[in-house]
């Protein structure tokens, strides 16, 4: 009986575990929806003020994320984009960006 509740509760673990695993894909529809028309998916446009994400640290990126989203990082346009975003959204783009290549 011990045995089989081990089995259980090892597999809840094991699946709860890797249903948080960030996905680059769900990250890349993300960022192509939120974040490329400032940063651009490799580089943004020449002319833009903002700075190119890919091959940035990928907890720098879910940190500053984070930051904007709960308002401790100042940023008007920032702060109001990641207000929409979820963890799991967070943990998506910036493993995405964090695989780009600069």
């Amino acid at each position: 009986m011990k045995l089989l509740a081990f089995i259980i509760t090892s597999s809840l673990l094991a699946f709860s575990t890797n249903s948080f695993a960030a996905s680059a894909f769900a990250g890349k529809a993300k960022a192509a929806q939120v974040c490329s028309q400032c940063h651009g998916i490799k580089t943004p446009s020449i002319e833009s003020p903002f700075p190119s994400l890919a091959g940035r640290d990928e907890l720098y990126l879910e940190m500053a994320l984070r930051q904007y989203r709960n308002k401790t990082r100042k940023s008007d346009v920032m702060n109001n984009i990641a207000a929409g975003l979820s963890n799991r959204d967070i943990n998506n783009i910036a493993e995405y960006y964090s695989r780009l290549k600069p």
